[in-house]
């Protein structure tokens, strides 16, 4: 379905002369999404999904896991994409708002600038084409099972997300942002590349399941000294193969102390396209690893040094950067990528200890940020849009770059925008507590199972450092509550449009353009579009609510760690 949605998405993009119909194409890939997302629900309720099937000769296959985050990734994106597939503000008068009058007739009104029509996001026909190709990438990466299909995975992957970062062609910053990350992944893509070589040149094979098969009977050879002299390889080579295949994947995802490309990336492309990368780009890595880590971790025990102990170091290293450099940030998309350093930083710490409860734990934390994250970021372009028709005098708001695209870059601009749009700024708070770890959100379970994990398996000094690493978090993350609820906004309503009268026609929706009647309306009715408000509401109301019904999603992670380890 993806591929073939590609497809025409190429032909129709090749032919159209008008760039504003990128909306369209927007909408017509969240259908794609949403359809690509019933296709894999319904392949995942078929009975022989229980124990994986091959696809293609072995290059892919599917199990009860990829299904899962293969429908996850679908919604993901989907919901991202309603970022540019709607306008983002809208009109709103109670006394026209009835049922009647929203079914059978329309507003018309000048709406250029009070919908954003002219926004850059809706000038890029080349958006959701781009996009669908790096979905594809992640979805054919968690169901990867052979050496070759793993790097043109990737590949597919990471070629999309520069060409996202630099999408934006008037922006100085985008290009230099998407241009370190070209460079820095193609290091990585080095690394990745020279651990499969290494694999195949030690084992013979290509296919993931035979590399499985090679570690797992490598103990068992070692411990009869009379073979031991006889074996046509050398079992610690898989160990050193496989760690610097990790290097390479851990440098994607920002993991620290291969972090560094991530701040300025993330502060320097646009905020809509930040969004998608942040989200992602990490998910299919890091299901990718979970299977790696699964079935390579138990061998080749006689040895001292195991390739998932990296994972550790590596978790350690970014719980430790990502709350300490934290502290200092002052601008919101860097805070939020050593916020995302420190949690990367507690999914690794679940995924390396490869318990049937951390297995759990990762797949409900990995799920949880995904959301939370996503959140933050859908928040943040929505106060953007919201502070349309204010100004701020502050010379230092007024002389930052590229602020048609990223609205909010620093902290101290939402500055009590409690008092400008409340119901905003609490879902905000909702979501940052949730990143806190404060009960009874979603976040503080999903940090409780991990540590709980972390204690069980004797990970205890790692146990501290998640603990007191949270709590040095939480001061950045409650400076930014601090700012928002207790600081006097600098922010006022522009004099030129206080007190303006703006007028719209109701006409049918039978007719094309007979008024029946004329309204009149301020700057009050100008609010966000139900896009924006619906998907921000049941975001947060997923952190908040969780207490209150958390079986199925609890269940649902502990049936996909218990299919692992029980096949």
């Amino acid at each position: 379905m993806l591929i073939y949605s590609m497809l025409f998405l190429l032909l129709s993009n090749a032919v159209t002369l008008r760039r504003d119909k990128s909306i369209l194409y927007n909408r017509t890939s969240i259908i794609i999404l949403l359809y690509s997302s019933f296709i894999a629900f319904v392949a995942l309720s078929f009975s022989y999904f229980d124990n994986g099937i091959g696809l293609y000769g072995g290059l892919f296959h599917a199990t009860n896991i990829t299904q899962v985050f293969h429908i996850f990734i679908f919604f993901i994106s989907a919901t991202i994409l309603q970022l540019t597939g709607f306008y983002p503000r809208k009109v709103w008068t109670p006394e026209y708002s009835s049922i009647n009058k929203l079914f059978f007739s329309k507003f018309i009104y000048y709406s250029t600038k009070i919908l954003n029509k002219m926004g850059e996001q809706f000038k890029i026909i080349e958006y959701p084409l781009i996009l669908l190709f790096i979905v594809i990438g992640a979805t054919f990466l968690i169901s990867t099972s052979d050496l070759v299909s793993i790097f043109l995975s990737i590949e597919l992957q990471s070629y999309g997300l520069y060409l996202l970062s630099t999408l934006y062609r008037n922006s100085e910053l985008a290009t230099s942002g998407g241009l370190t990350y070209f460079l820095l992944g193609g290091l990585s893509s080095c690394f990745i590349l020279l651990g499969t070589s290494l694999l195949y040149a030690n084992s013979g094979t290509t296919n993931l399941d035979g590399t499985y098969i090679v570690t797992s009977i490598s103990n068992t050879f070692n411990n009869i000294d009379n073979l031991g002299a006889s074996l046509w390889y050398t079992p610690y080579y898989i160990n050193i193969s496989l760690l610097i295949l990790s290097v390479g994947f851990l440098f994607k995802i920002s993991a620290a102390p291969f972090h560094f490309w991530s701040p300025d990336v993330y502060d320097a492309i646009p905020t809509i396209v930040t969004t998608f990368v942040a989200v992602i780009a990490k998910i299919s890595i890091l299901i990718f690893l979970l299977e790696l880590v699964h079935y390579t971790n138990n061998s080749l025990l006689n040895f001292d040094y195991n390739w998932t102990y990296s994972l550790l170091v590596s978790s350690l290293l970014s719980l430790i950067i990502g709350s300490i450099v934290g502290l200092t940030q002052f601008r919101i998309k860097r805070l939020l990528a050593y916020s995302t350093i420190s949690h990367v930083g507690f999914i690794l710490l679940a995924l390396s200890i490869n318990s049937i409860e951390s297995i759990q734990a990762f797949i409900f934390y990995l799920m949880q940020y995904s959301i939370s994250n996503l959140n933050v970021f859908i928040i943040i372009i929505s106060i953007g849009f919201s502070l349309y028709y204010y100004v701020n005098d502050n010379k230092e708001y007024k002389e930052l770059s590229d602020k048609n695209n990223s609205p909010i870059q620093l902290i101290s601009q939402l500055k009590g925008y409690y008092h400008i749009n409340p119901a905003l700024a609490l879902s905000l708070a909702i979501t940052i507590f949730s990143f806190v770890g404060i009960p009874p959100l979603v976040g503080f379970f999903a940090k409780q199972m991990v540590l709980s994990a972390a204690l069980d398996s004797g990970y205890v000094f790692l146990a501290i450092i998640g603990i007191l690493t949270s709590v040095i978090s939480a001061v950045y993350y409650l400076n930014i509550i601090k700012q928002i609820f207790f600081d006097k906004p600098e922010y006022v309503i522009n004099p030129v449009l206080d007190n303006i009268d703006l007028h719209g026609n109701i006409v049918k929706s039978n007719a094309l353009d007979t008024p029946v009647e004329k309204i009149t309306f301020n700057l009050n009715n100008i609010v966000l579009s139900s896009s924006l408000t619906i998907t921000i509401s049941v975001l947060t109301l997923i952190i908040l609510l969780f207490m209150f019904a958390p079986q199925e999603w609890l269940s649902m992670a502990n049936i996909l760690a218990l299919t692992i380890f029980n096949p």
